[in-house]
């Protein structure tokens, strides 16, 4: 336990000990505060515009179930947000086990009092970690704007809730990625790939089978992740991420017993 615990800490010192975890930090929560704005501004706008119309005019302390937030604001973010993070995670997770593989420490690592697992759930971790902080901080803007406004408390904690499983579920495949190669290059490559391949399935659709279609919507991210925007969370969608970590966590274990019986 204590060596898992120092390897922990070395986890989180490397992340935090370069500019990158920084500058992730900074620039997920300003990109996220502008197009949750944007998209704030134009709900007032078309507000405004009803409100202070003859023919679509309503009531101060009344708003017309046609102009809704889910609508104008959160489904356009966490469909904005979701792709943001296809393409920023990997970026996060490409040198997690890379960079030990390509200086030769992760052997070191194994040669410790540390097992495999452990070596995986540490990195596993402290990834996940991260993730679940860069939303935390990319929701306070967001979260003050709609609490002054008394509006979608609950149904933002929602979407965040989805925007935080879509990042442990990308950080997850990323480590795999990262877990087989010893390129940094390669694992960020290779997670943009997965990942934008299991988004969405609607394309293949029109050319498989009913039951292959329904097969693979529900591997597919985009239905699981989209589902949140709309407020509601469901256990099934919850388990989904879930379970897609410790897939995750397996596959990176086992990449480990391969290197053994290759060498």
């Amino acid at each position: 336990m204590t060596a898992l615990m120092a390897l922990i800490r070395k986890e989180f010192a490397s992340l935090f000990g370069s500019p990158t975890a920084y500058l992730t930090l900074t620039m997920v929560a300003l990109v996220t505060a502008l197009i949750f704005f944007d998209h704030l501004r134009l709900y007032n706008q078309i507000l405004f515009v009803y409100a202070s119309s003859n023919m679509g005019g309503f009531e101060s302390d009344t708003i017309p179930d046609y102009i809704n937030l889910w609508d104008a604001v959160f489904f356009p973010v966490m469909e904005t947000l979701g792709l943001t993070l296809v393409g920023a995670v990997p970026l996060l997770t490409m040198r997690v086990f890379a960079e030990e593989r390509a200086r030769g420490t992760d052997e070191l690592l194994v040669s410790t009092h540390l097992t495999p697992g452990q070596i995986v759930l540490a990195k596993f971790a402290v990834t996940f970690l991260f993730v679940t902080l860069m939303m935390s901080v990319s929701f306070v803007y967001p979260a003050i704007a709609i609490e002054r406004g008394g509006l979608g408390a609950q149904h933002l904690s929602a979407v965040y809730l989805g925007l935080t499983l879509h990042g442990i579920g990308l950080a997850a495949i990323g480590l795999v990625c990262s877990a087989f190669t010893s390129s940094q290059l390669v694992a960020a490559v290779s997670g943009w790939a997965i990942a934008f391949v299991l988004w969405d399935f609607g394309w293949i659709q029109p050319f498989v089978s009913e039951s292959m279609a329904r097969a693979l919507d529900s591997i597919a991210l985009h239905p699981r992740y989209g589902s949140f925007s709309e407020g509601i969370v469901s256990l099934e969608n919850v388990v989904y991420f879930a379970g897609l970590a410790l897939v995750g966590m397996a596959i990176a274990r086992f990449s480990f017993d391969m290197r053994r019986v290759s060498g």
